[in-house]
């Protein structure tokens, strides 16, 4: 495990939050949180080096979460077992891909490197999860029914 940032994802992309300045929440990571998000950021460094070789040279991660201090999860509504908690996810989007593009594009390409879980949500983006456990490769489809977040299994198109 590399102990470092790689040249294109950084720190500070997974810990900016406009709600946590807003709010005036710390999201500084602590020392687990930190090794974490050192080894979600290698598996974007990975994805978009995979995504330049095989579909865009000029392809660019997105990313619009990453670390979630429990405050800062809490107060937007998060899982109360989300991996962004422990600095293991990153809500993402690629300059090249649709996001269900993205999502299918990390699930048939990026299964050497380990993933937990693939998300297409709301059309909008894609998470991305790991774990320091048994990785589950689950796909899934977030979309709103009702006000509520409903999701399915496989990746597919988000009715509007």
């Amino acid at each position: 495990m590399k102990n470092e940032f790689p040249p294109h994802i950084s720190l500070d992309e997974l810990t900016t939050s406009q709600y946590a300045t807003r709010h005036s929440i710390d999201n500084t990571p602590n020392e687990e949180q930190l090794r974490n998000l050192i080894k979600i950021a290698w598996f974007l460094e990975t994805l978009r080096g995979k995504i330049r070789d095989k579909i865009d040279k000029n392809a660019i991660i997105i990313i619009s979460s990453g670390l979630r201090v429990e405050l800062l999860n809490t107060g937007i509504g998060g899982s109360r077992t989300s991996s962004h908690v422990k600095g293991l996810a990153a809500d993402i989007k690629c300059n090249v891909l649709t996001p269900l593009e993205l999502a299918e594009f990390i699930r048939d390409n990026m299964s050497d490197e380990g993933f937990d879980q693939v998300i297409h949500e709301f059309g909008r983006w894609v998470h991305v999860g790991l774990t320091d456990n048994v990785l589950r490769f689950q796909t899934l489809t977030a979309s709103k029914r009702n006000g509520k977040t409903h999701y399915e299994s496989g990746l597919h198109e988000v009715a509007a």
